[in-house]
């Protein structure tokens, strides 16, 4: 349900005639509906604009009365998933009055006259923008306080007053003003441009009538900005795919659970073996790639966005590559590799640990385009120099330099082709070893210089949030700072990478004693108390530069601790893999979550925590059954996990649902 509202004040093209008679303004509430408003309302100034807002309770869809714009763009602008308050942004020369907008890494950092920007205006507001329920308080105030012709209360006190100007320009800055998040959306290939005279009208018209909408909307389903294979070895075809998928009825999630059955499939022929199978597993697999681009297409060319289908191609995506990995681990053992499955945990392992510095450096770079401020203020340096030449090295789209730069980080597009092309050429040993190869070579690469760049930053992100619940902490790792305090003053993150070091090590001297001597039983209880020294940073400020990496280290050390209690075990590889393989999904439940802005999982505290769940392995590795307790525990897991999903997706929604209903049944039964 959305609200839309076309603000009329101070826009004298609002009365002007369209090609098809009608006044301009009528025309856009037409297409406001069309671009799926429920109600459109006409506010003759900003105080009426202000008294709609405080009765609605959905989000708004704002416009002045002076756009002219294909009603795709404002369809685009009502359904954009990038975050719940959104602005039109245009690179036209602002025109007598409008709002110039600083923006940076898609979120608006900066509006208002463009001399008084902290940094070069980078676009000019586009007259409309789309603001979410938790941001309409702001949006009001913003309206009464532009109304008045002050700044809005709340705003720094420092902050330039309110520009003259059209009166959904006056707004838009006094939103921005007071801090809202607010999220740049751009226009490619449609045509959106405000008028001000009959001249300027007829021209937009007739830019208007040039374009077709639905060819272009087809294109734009296709990420502006894509990695080297996806670029050019799918996106040049994938359109194609989504065209007939739009037409056949498939909606995103049917094309994401066709994906997933091509991986499954791959990974079964990559483990049968034989040179048919795996050329015929890497065409599948390559053809199930497709089809994860073609899912975001769909989603973004009929505009069906969700949180749920946003949180299902996260999983799904990790969900396939790991299976691929057990396909891999378990051919090459066929193979007769007796380290097959070692090596398809050793990717799981790796790309797991990656993605979460991948999630956490990205929270962390947009908390710094946020705070502009901050980041001037670190004193240069080689973090300062890479900033930039990264920013140059982006902004030149298309050069060598910036398809080097976006292949040597081993993207999604570039594993899978690698895992295809080197498993129907070599065979699966040799594609986990390429996987593991690159993979360690693009940890190197990217962690050394995210760790630069972040201390140039100075940008704490785990205070932003809640620490406990991305940490992943259990109830004793909550306990053990009271039990220890003199630790205290040691940094989260120095003491998550000490931890790990202790399972590191009992993995180490477990593989080397394999053949030989065996591992003393108390080996394993030394490095759960090794482990366990990252519980002390519970509860601790995560501020420092660094902490966005504490996440990551957390994993690494139960996972390590996990694989080293199945080596002294003795556990069979395809269940410790399996283990992980579920840890994985817990994991990045917590991390999708966090992406779609979703709250904990419904049953999150039966987890038990890395330290609940660690210890409980210790136990069962010193009473001589890893293997049991394994296996117990990984089944558990993973029915905590298909619990949450269905309270979270299924049950808690439709009970809010019939919640609402009866509200409303009983309201409607209320004398008066």
């Amino acid at each position: 349900m959305t609200l839309a509202i076309v603000l009329a004040a101070d826009a004298p093209a609002a009365s002007l005639p369209t090609r098809s008679g009608e006044h301009l303004a009528d025309r856009l509430a037409d297409q406001l509906r069309r671009a799926g408003a429920h109600e459109v309302r006409h506010a003759a100034g900003l105080d009426e604009l202000a008294d709609l807002v405080d009765a609605a309770t959905q989000p708004v869809l704002v416009t002045g009365a002076d756009l002219v714009a294909h009603t795709a763009v404002l369809r685009h602008l009502a359904t954009s998933p990038v975050g719940p308050t959104v602005a039109l942004v245009l690179t036209d020369p602002p025109g007598d009055g409008h709002t110039a907008v600083r923006e940076e890494r898609g979120q608006v950092v900066g509006a208002g006259p463009a001399q008084a920007l902290d940094g070069e205006a980078t676009g000019v507001f586009g007259g409309a923008l789309r603001v979410g329920v938790d941001d309409l308080p702001s949006l009001a105030a913003a309206a009464r306080a532009a109304a008045a012709g002050v700044v809005p209360v709340g705003a720094p006190s420092a902050a330039a007053p309110p520009p003259a100007g059209p009166a959904v320009d006056r707004l838009f800055a006094g939103l921005a003003g007071l801090g809202v998040l607010t999220f740049a959306q751009r226009v490619r290939l449609l045509v959106a441009h405000r008028v001000g005279d009959p001249a300027g009208l007829a021209a937009a018209e007739a830019a208007v009538a040039a374009v077709d909408e639905d060819r272009a909307e087809l294109k734009l389903s296709v990420k502006e900005r894509d990695d080297f294979f996806t670029t050019f070895f799918v996106s040049t075809w994938s359109p194609y795919v989504t065209k007939a998928s739009a037409k056949l009825g498939l909606g995103p999630t049917a094309v994401t659970m066709i994906s997933v059955a091509f991986a499954v499939a791959a990974a079964v022929l990559f483990g049968t073996g034989g040179r048919l199978a795996l050329v015929a597993g890497a065409v599948l697999l390559y053809l199930g790639f497709v089809l994860d681009c073609v899912d975001g297409q769909v989603a973004r060319y009929t505009r069906h966005f969700s949180a749920w289908g946003g949180w299902l191609d996260t999983m799904a995506d990790r969900a396939k590559e790991y299976v691929v990995y057990a396909g891999l681990g378990y051919g090459a053992t066929q193979a007769g590799f007796r380290y097959g499955w070692a090596l398809a945990i050793a990717a799981i392992t790796l790309q797991t640990v990656r993605h979460m510095t991948d999630t956490w450096y990205g929270v962390l770079h947009d908390e710094a385009a946020r705070r502009p401020k901050a980041v001037g203020t670190a004193g240069g340096g080689i973090g300062d120099k890479l900033n930039a030449a990264s920013n140059r090295v982006q902004a030149d789209t298309g050069s060598v330099s910036y398809w080097l730069k976006r292949t040597v980080v081993f993207p999604i597009g570039e594993r899978w082709a690698l895992i295809a092309i080197t498993v129907a050429l070599f065979g699966p040993l040799v594609s986990l070893y390429a996987v593991l190869a690159w993979g360690v070579l693009a940890f190197a690469y990217t962690g050394a210089l995210r760790t630069l760049r972040a201390r140039w930053m100075r940008v704490p992100v785990l205070d932003t949030v809640d620490a406990t619940l991305h940490r992943d902490d259990g109830p004793l790792a909550r306990l053990l700072p009271a039990l220890l305090p003199a630790l205290r003053p040691v940094g989260p993150l120095a003491l998550a990478v000490v931890a790990a070091l202790g399972p590191a090590a009992l993995l180490v001297a477990a593989l080397l004693t394999r053949d030989g001597a065996e591992v003393p039983r108390w080996a394993v209880p030394v490095a759960l108390l090794v482990l366990l020294v990252a519980g002390l940073g519970a509860g601790a400020t995560h501020a420092g530069p660094l902490d966005w990496l504490v996440p990551a280290a957390l994993r690494a050390g139960e996972f390590l601790f996990a694989i080293a209690v199945g080596v002294v075990g003795d556990v069979p590889p395809w269940l410790i893999f399996g283990y992980v393989f579920v840890l994985t999904l817990h994991h990045y439940d917590l991390t999708a979550r966090l992406e779609k802005r979703q709250s904990a999982p419904p049953l999150h505290g039966g987890t038990l925590g890395w330290e609940g769940r660690s210890v409980l392995l210790a136990l069962a590795a010193i009473v001589g059954f890893a293997g049991i307790g394994m296996a117990t525990l990984g089944t558990y897991l993973l029915v905590v996990f298909v619990g949450s999903v269905a309270l979270a997706w299924v049950v808690l929604p439709a009970r809010a649902a019939r919640a609402s209903v009866g509200l409303v049944g009983a309201g409607g039964r209320s004398p008066g």
